[in-house]
């Protein structure tokens, strides 16, 4: 489904007492003020004379006040947890610790509002309070990328895909962090009014109506923290060491002394993600960094990342991030500062990671070096080899996965 459809029915009516132009936001104390802020800013203001249909705002704190926040301010919500009877959708921007679990009466409310027929929406470690109520379980959701494998193992009944920008699984959503859940209000916007709406208020928080991609892009080589005391570490860092060479989920299997089917369990119980997906993330990371940072050839870059071939790194990158290798490159360098230096190559460089490149950002070099590189066809695709050669599929439905959004089907 595309990020312009509408999202599925959930067979549910809202009670007599709740309206769907009504959004109940939920705060806590220590919960950073930057996210809190993205529902308060799409919903609360009045930007009718822009074309976009008005929401009515509540803010409801979820525990005792006041409540704190980024650099110590301290907030007074209008409204208690009782609001939250009137909303056709509650949106929990953040959660300020995923190690402590929520209030009690906070999970009774939104347990309520989902029976009710709500829209729940989780920002960010928001989805953390939505599993901590029960209301993830079976289903697909995302966090942080950083989040993402505490997120699994300590509610392992929920689907965490850490790829995607955000969720959509019909009457539960769930984004990644900071910025993405500017991505999924305007999703929302767009679900209840239509793009024009969405692109209208869009154009006046100043961001694209739509962000291609997902949160690859974002990631780095730093081991999950809840995966530091497990055996498994271990052979993820050797992995990570070792991606300049040809090795694939059975070598792995092997090294920890489990079968493929326990090894891929584990491995996804830990860090969120399937092995196979995990690994050809890390060797186009490691692609981006060398692009970045040498001036090495694709081919080379392509063997010193583990890819069977160029096609391979070719095909996984331009999935992964849009854009070829050659093209990305030249992005990169058109807009690096002058005299800013690359760095040395390999894993010892710096392993910067820069804005998603648009189209229509690219430079004349950009436009002709993604002109010159043309899309894997299934012969290309098959040259791949094994495992590298398989399409991006989503981990746990195996359908396609769409870039920056999954809806339910």
């Amino acid at each position: 489904m595309s990020q312009d459809s509408a999202a599925p029915e959930t067979g549910r009516k809202l009670s007599g007492r709740r309206r769907r132009e009504v959004v109940a936001v939920l705060l806590f104390s220590g919960g950073p003020i930057f996210e809190s802020s993205i529902p308060l800013s799409v919903f609360g203001i009045d930007r009718q004379d822009a074309g976009v249909p008005r929401y009515r705002l509540l803010v409801c704190a979820g525990e005792d006040g006041p409540l704190r926040t980024t650099g110590g301010l301290e907030l007074t919500a209008p409204y208690g947890l009782e609001a939250i009877s009137r909303a056709g959708t509650v949106v929990v921007p953040a959660w300020r610790s995923i190690t402590s679990p929520p209030p009690a009466e906070a999970l009774d409310a939104l347990r309520r509002a989902h029976e009710e027929g709500a829209r729940i929406v989780g920002l960010c470690t928001g989805a953390f309070v939505l599993a901590a109520a029960g209301l993830l379980d079976g289903r697909p959701a995302t966090t942080h990328w950083m989040y993402a494998p505490t997120l699994a193992k300590r509610y392992p009944s929920v689907h965490v895909d850490p790829r995607e920008l955000f969720v959509d699984d019909g009457d539960v959503l769930t984004s990644a962090g900071t910025a993405a859940g500017i991505d999924l209000c305007l999703h929302i916007v767009r679900t209840d009014h239509g793009t024009e709406a969405a692109g209208a208020l869009a154009r006046r928080l100043v961001v694209p109506p739509r962000r291609s991609g997902g949160q690859e892009r974002y990631l780095d080589r730093s081991l999950p923290e809840e995966i530091g005391a497990d055996p498994l570490a271990e052979v993820v860092a050797w992995a990570l060491e070792h991606l300049h060479e040809q090795f694939d989920v059975e070598t792995l299997a092997a090294r920890a002394y489990m079968s493929r089917r326990t090894f891929d369990r584990r491995f996804r119980s830990l860090t969120g993600s399937a092995p196979l997906q995990w690994l050809i993330t890390q060797r186009v990371l490691q692609a981006q960094r060398l692009l970045e940072t040498s001036d090495y050839s694709v081919d080379e870059v392509a063997g010193r990342c583990g890819f069977r071939s160029p096609v391979a790194l070719r095909g996984h990158f331009r999935r992964q991030l849009g854009s070829s290798p050659a093209a990305y490159r030249a992005a990169y360098r058109a807009r690096r500062p002058q005299g800013d230096p690359a760095g040395p190559p390999g894993p010892g460089g710096p392993a910067s990671v820069v804005d998603p490149v648009l189209p229509s950002q690219l430079t004349s070099a950009a436009r002709r070096a993604a002109a010159a590189s043309a899309p894997l066809g299934p012969t290309a695709a098959a040259a791949a080899g094994p495992e590298h050669g398989k399409p991006h599929a989503d981990a746990f439905s195996g359908r396609a996965a769409l870039p920056g959004q999954r809806s339910a089907p």
